[in-house]
């Protein structure tokens, strides 16, 4: 009687699970999805242009997806390393999630993606929002100039386009699209737009769907992708213009990106032509691209911008750096005084002694304001978690014995061959970049999980001798086994619960541990069900045994 109640509350439970991870794990993405900014409804209001620019044109090309280390190949990219002699080069570093829309958000706000208010993944066309922010074509076209793009059509849905006087927009993403917006250029190089943004997606498309950065197809297209700069430049005086060429993001060896994945966060940086002073710079942020472009065109710093112009790159008087200085101190006095009311917390004064970063002074007071709120909601959240995770195992340690210890075995098995295909055999990295589509980590899920768990399942059953016993019997050990798995696999998602919550809302979470819990509840759900089933067929074969014998 008493196995008989243990086997119906260990399938309502293994029901439950079922259930409560199908609706978490489409909770998690789809709050990350609907993630925006705490400045959504508040942005910060942009401050006066800067006054007489330093160029008579900035010409961002922006080669999607495109590595570092690719960038500095010069049999693969000749020109881009041969303007590279006469530039002020850097490597470039990005904040996760590497995909591209919160990527040109954070090219174009200056502020990174907990607050850009950009998309955190990638969105269909039609549900891509446009900035909420401030951003370098509104602060240009209020500056009184004009501004032209021609690259995909995420940006015609991204940019305010009143602040947009010439454009064309293409659905393609491969090197035809990319001739594409070559061909409408030249009219934009050529005419009086003091900000061009031309927009070079065929590495990407090699990088998702040519075989990534190990096969000869991305080198392919990173040398066609070069000889398009040269044809931009070609088009270019750089007495008079300046030209950047960076990317959005890396890509993992595989291909993909999206997650926090070292390789993807850095990029390349060039900026070569008017008001540039020629040198190697080491290390800036994606964030100090958007600052140092309205500096160069004399416009208002972006309003929510959390980044630095790059003065050491640029020729300046006395009198810009000083104008610059203040036009910064005021943009990040606004930037702080809104943002921390906008995530409930209290502003205090802060005090910039004489030499002091301006930019780091107000950005760190701003992380201070957020790790405050992150304590104060992780401690209790992880209260929680740990007293749902000690329990299970205080009863494990009461129990101790030998059928116990080969169950965790068995579960501790699962998981050791679910990750042996997950990262040696299948290549995968813990992260957002290596999914193609979310169809292909459910199948992969599915089908490593419940290979994983039947071998980890008949190990246990044989060594148990489950199968002699009555059907029972050997339903409840299969059981217990399903429910230790599940135990396990609960254990990355507590940890998630304390560092992020359970969904997505006013912060972006830690894309690891995110990761790690959405790839384990896709497993809970998995083992539970397969679980069950796995039950039923113990009972079944316990049943014939017995029978024969």
């Amino acid at each position: 009687m008493k196995k008989s109640v243990w086997l119906v509350l260990g399938i309502l439970a293994c029901l439950a699970v079922t259930a409560g991870a199908y609706f978490w794990a489409n909770g998690m993405i789809n709050s990350l999805y609907a993630y925006r900014s705490p400045l959504h409804n508040s942005p910060p209001a942009p401050g006066d242009p800067l006054g007489k620019p330093l160029t008579r044109k900035v010409v961002l090309v922006l080669i999607d997806g495109l590595r570092e280390d690719t960038s500095l190949k010069s049999e693969v990219m000749p020109f881009l390393n041969e303007l590279r002699t006469r530039s002020a080069s850097a490597t470039m570093h990005s904040r996760p999630p590497s995909f591209s829309d919160p990527g040109y958000s954070v090219l174009l706000t200056g502020a990174w993606p907990d607050i850009s208010d950009g998309p955190a993944l990638n969105l269909p066309y039609e549900e891509t929002p446009t900035f909420t922010q401030d951003d370098l074509f509104s602060a240009v076209h209020r500056a009184g100039l004009r501004t032209a793009i021609s690259a995909n059509n995420w940006f015609e849905k991204l940019i305010p386009q009143a602040s947009v006087d010439a454009s064309f927009y293409t659905a393609g993403d491969d090197a035809a699209a990319d001739r594409e917006v070559m061909d409408a250029a030249p009219p934009m190089l050529e005419g009086d737009y003091a900000l061009v943004l031309i927009h070079i997606d065929q590495v990407d498309y090699a990088g998702h769907h040519e075989g990534g950065p190990l096969d000869s197809r991305w080198d392919a297209a990173a040398a066609r992708s070069d000889e398009l700069l040269r044809e931009i430049v070609t088009h270019l005086d750089l007495s008079q213009d300046t030209v950047i060429v960076l990317s959005d993001h890396g890509h993992i060896d595989r291909g993909g990106h999206g997650g926090q994945d070292p390789i993807a966060l850095i990029e390349p940086f060039v900026i070569t032509g008017a008001g540039v002073i020629p040198g190697m710079y080491g290390d800036i942020n994606m964030v100090d691209v958007a600052p140092t472009i309205a500096a160069l065109l004399g416009a208002n710093i972006p309003a929510s911008n959390q980044g630095h112009v790059l003065t050491n790159m640029l020729n300046l008087s006395d009198m810009q750096l000083a104008a610059i200085h203040d036009a910064v101190a005021y943009q990040q006095i606004q930037l702080e005084q809104t943002y921390i009311p906008a995530i409930g917390e209290r502003a205090t004064n802060v005090l910039v002694e004489p030499g002091q970063d301006v930019v780091n002074s107000y950005q760190q007071a701003m992380d201070a304001a957020r790790s405050q709120r992150l304590f104060r909601e992780r401690t209790w959240r992880g209260l929680l978690a740990l007293f749902l995770a000690t329990i299970p195992a205080a009863i494990l340690v009461i129990r101790r014995d030998r059928k116990v210890l080969w169950l965790l075995c068995g579960a501790l098995l699962y998981v050791l061959l679910f990750n042996f295909r997950y990262a040696i055999l299948g290549g995968r990295t813990y992260s957002l970049s290596s999914p193609t589509s979310e169809m292909d980590i459910i199948m992969f899920v599915a089908v490593t999980g419940t290979v994983a768990l039947t071998i980890a399942w008949l190990a246990v059953m044989l060594i148990l001798r489950a199968f002699r016993h009555r059907p029972l019997h050997a339903a409840s050990t299969s059981l217990s086994l399903t429910l230790m798995t599940i135990y396990l696999l609960a254990i990355p998602n507590l940890l998630s619960y304390s560092l992020n919550g359970a969904l997505v809302t006013w912060a972006l979470p830690d894309m690891l541990s995110m990761f790690v819990a959405f790839l384990s509840v896709i497993q809970c759900l998995v083992v539970a069900a397969f679980g069950l089933l796995l039950t039923g067929i113990a009972a079944l074969v316990a049943w014939l045994v017995v029978k024969r014998t």
